[in-house]
């Protein structure tokens, strides 16, 4: 119970930052990336402002023994960048820049505006099925 409770504080308030911060109008998003045109620097100052949460979040992990909903720790054991990754960001990159959305700002779509955000995530759960069933 503890789990799902710090489970959904968690994506509430990811939830409204993103909602707050305006990251979850593709039109902003896009706007960001288009560095030749009418370019919007909001993102770039979202991503700046939550480096300083993360770096304390860092900061406060390496001291503590386990997290607060589960035995330890679950960190990526490495760090070294192969073909599948690299494909893999350069994929969600691309979707990213078509549509506007990621996962997060999908899924908080689809309450302030289902039907564009319902297509990326039917599009997103049909790639995942087929990473996880196809792909090896």
């Amino acid at each position: 119970m503890r789990q799902i409770a710090i489970a959904l504080l968690a994506g509430g308030l990811f939830g409204a930052g993103l909602t707050y911060s305006g990251m979850v109008d593709p039109a902003r998003v896009q706007g960001f990336l288009d560095l030749f045109g009418n370019w919007d620097p909001t993102l770039a100052f979202v991503m700046g402002g939550a480096m300083i949460p993360m770096a304390i979040a860092w900061a406060v992990q390496r001291r503590m023994k386990a997290p607060l909903a589960d035995a330890h720790f679950t960190l990526p054991g490495t760090t070294q960048l192969d073909a599948k990754l690299a494909i893999g960001g350069l994929l969600f990159g691309i979707g990213w820049g078509i549509s506007g959305l990621c996962p997060g700002p999908a899924v908080v779509g689809l309450v302030l505006n289902p039907w564009p955000a319902l297509i990326f995530v039917a599009a997103m759960v049909a790639g995942m099925a087929v990473e996880r069933f196809a792909v090896k």
